[in-house]
């Protein structure tokens, strides 16, 4: 049975099990060496206070997660934030990704954010594919935007309203005050 939860840094060498791989094999990632486990650890730890990071968990171990960041540093940018999931490759095609993407999604929705954006290293039809399918339509492509396995390679980027965009838009919650709400409780269960 597969759970949904809220990650911590005592999750960072299951979540690293799944990501050192896709660093150092594929050009998905855009680091070219993998996180050592404490960088990992405090990579949770720092994202968790304002952003949601979730894993799925079976009596495996983690088998995949997702998670959201700061879109951009500039204060304009606050009710906008990047999203990423990635799924242990012997867990893939089984839903895992949308089971992450929408709770995730919800999640970022009461914390009171109005676009998510991911960056797919292309080609990946099945992350496009993925994002597609929860509502994220293509806005561009930063053409030969990193080097990586011995080749230049582009990003697309999709992004996915939340919400009504309205005017005066309060400031988004942070997950430190959102952890353990009765919301929070519902967007996990569902």
């Amino acid at each position: 049975m597969n759970r949904i939860r809220c990650a911590n840094g005592n999750d960072a060498e299951g979540i690293l099990a799944i990501y050192a791989p896709i660093v150092r094999d594929t050009a998905i990632s855009f680091e070219v060496e993998p996180p050592t486990l404490a960088e990992m650890r405090k990579r949770i730890e720092s994202t968790v206070i304002q952003f949601p990071w979730l894993v799925c968990e079976s009596n495996r171990g983690i088998e995949g997660y997702a998670y959201a960041s700061r879109h951009r540093e500039r204060s304009a940018y606050q009710w906008s934030a990047d999203v990423s999931v990635y799924v242990a490759a012997d867990s893939r095609r089984k839903g895992l990704g949308r089971g992450l993407y929408a709770p995730l999604l919800g999640v970022l929705v009461d914390l009171g954010y109005y676009s998510a954006l991911a960056g797919i290293g292309l080609p990946n039809p099945g992350s496009v594919a993925l994002h597609e399918s929860m509502g994220f339509r293509p806005i561009g492509v930063y053409r030969n935007i990193g080097y990586k396995m011995g080749a230049w390679r582009d990003v697309g980027w999709w992004q996915c309203p939340l919400r009504e965009y309205g005017d005066k838009p309060e400031a988004p919650r942070t997950m430190t005050e959102y952890v353990g709400s009765s919301e929070m409780r519902k967007r996990l269960e569902s």
